[in-house]
């Protein structure tokens, strides 16, 4: 591991080509080994996916900072216009993974021992650069990104910070499945083994996971299926809802499945698939990411069967947390009592452009507000 010397010499590389963006793939993961930005959706495959498929009109505006030739940190930025209708008004710099995919704690990756250096290098290059900023799904107090914001802060620029949104987790380490499923509320412990009894009297149940490429395939296809048709009552869901999303779905599952990080399930009544479970185990943290059922099995309950035997693999794999992400759906805080906040950073350079530029931002928010409401669905 690099140490910190006492007066380092760093650098700022700004990366805009997909050649740079791909060359720096395995410096990347070793890097975010020696840090604490663990995040699946920090991972290089998960965000140069996300830039082959779901980038649209989007820059690169990556920032690797090194010292020497040693890689102490990296900027995952890419730039965006905010449009006014359909003119593009002001460039905005966002993380890699923003957007409809549903990444969580996005953050700028930094080697442990190198936060004070790294901090002031991309502080320092924008200060010269003056971009906007809007920093989404981030860790709220406690991420990279936010220790720039301060710095940035307290130099002039205007910061807004809100929390967006929960991520309900289950801790696991030094637990058992049973002493996990004794902690949860009575009612909801009684309906799981109950429905589970009667799935196993009145049908062969499996509760199968891909392992190889055909099955991945064939698990993706029916996961987004029985998810779409899931929500086709509720009015319907952004998870899969565009061929872009699709595309980046069907070739991240791929890279997953090689990477042994994929945990894609289908819970099956008498062969036929009755609900999904798509997740990921990633450094000994299981993420989940979306789920689907077929609404004929509805009255089994068969989404919280397959949220059960996904948590109970979990311990049987060595996890030592459940992340159920973003969302505090009411299903959620049956399994998980413990929450992290995320949260948006706006960041806005002093002076003339940075006022114009929040006024343009606060402008454009306002009109597809309106927009929303006047509008039909």
């Amino acid at each position: 591991m690099l140490a910190a010397a006492a007066n380092p010499v760093v650098s700022v590389e700004a990366i805009h080509a997909d050649s740079e963006f791909l060359a720096l793939k395995d410096e990347w993961g070793q890097l975010q080994c020696d840090s604490d930005a663990s995040s699946l959706f920090l991972s290089w495959e998960w965000l140069h996916s996300w830039w082959k498929e779901l980038a649209a009109d989007r820059e690169l505006a990556m920032l690797a900072v090194r010292c020497g030739r040693e890689l102490i940190a990296v900027a995952p930025f890419c730039r965006r216009p905010v449009r006014f209708g359909n003119v593009p008004v002001i460039p905005m710099v966002e993380f890699l993974g923003s957007g409809a995919v549903g990444s969580d704690y996005l953050d700028i990756i930094v080697r442990r021992g190198w936060e004070r250096q790294a901090r002031a290098a991309v502080a320092s290059h924008l200060r010269r650069t003056r971009p906007i900023l809007r920093w989404t799904n981030v860790a709220r107090n406690t991420c990279s990104a936010a220790s720039v914001a301060t710095v940035l802060g307290g130099e002039g620029w205007s910061v807004r910070e809100a929390t967006t949104n929960l991520c309900p987790y289950i801790s696991l380490a030094g637990r058992s499945w049973e002493d996990y499923m004794a902690s949860l509320g009575a009612e909801h412990r009684y309906n799981f083994h109950r429905k589970w009894r009667r799935l196993n009297r009145e049908y062969s149940v499996r509760f199968d996971q891909a392992s190889t490429a055909a099955e991945c395939r064939e698990s993706i296809e029916l996961t987004m299926a029985l998810h779409r048709t899931r929500w086709r009552e509720r009015g319907g869901s952004e998870a899969f809802n565009t061929p872009e999303l699709v595309a980046f779905h069907r070739s991240f599952v791929q890279l997953a499945l090689e990477r042994d990080w994929l945990r894609l399930y289908l819970l099956r009544l008498n062969g036929r698939p009755a609900a999904s479970l798509y997740g990921f185990l990633y450094g000994r943290k299981f993420y989940f990411y979306q789920s689907g059922f077929d609404p004929a099995f509805d009255k089994y309950s068969v989404g919280m069967i397959s949220m059960g035997l996904g948590i109970q693999r979990s311990f049987e794999e060595g996890a030592v947390e459940y992340d159920l992400l973003h969302g505090a759906e009411a299903y959620k805080c049956h399994w998980a009592r413990e929450s992290r906040e995320i949260g948006r950073v706006e960041l806005y350079p002093p002076g003339g452009w940075g006022w114009l530029s929040r006024s343009a931002v606060e402008m454009a928010r306002a009109s597809r507000r309106m927009a929303r409401r006047v509008l039909p669905s």
